[in-house]
């Protein structure tokens, strides 16, 4: 269970770390464009 437990730690650890640096990149911005034209074109403004 130990080695079970340390994994699932290493893992949550490493994409904690993903996330902080795809913020650090700004990487949301992107990805927040495009879920709004997305959107828009849904509802037929865009």
């Amino acid at each position: 269970m130990a080695k079970r437990r340390a994994a699932q730690l290493l893992i949550g650890a490493l994409g904690l770390a993903a996330l902080l640096i795809g913020l650090l990149q700004g990487g949301y911005v992107d990805t927040m464009g495009k879920a709004v034209r997305l959107c828009l074109e849904c509802v037929g403004i865009g």
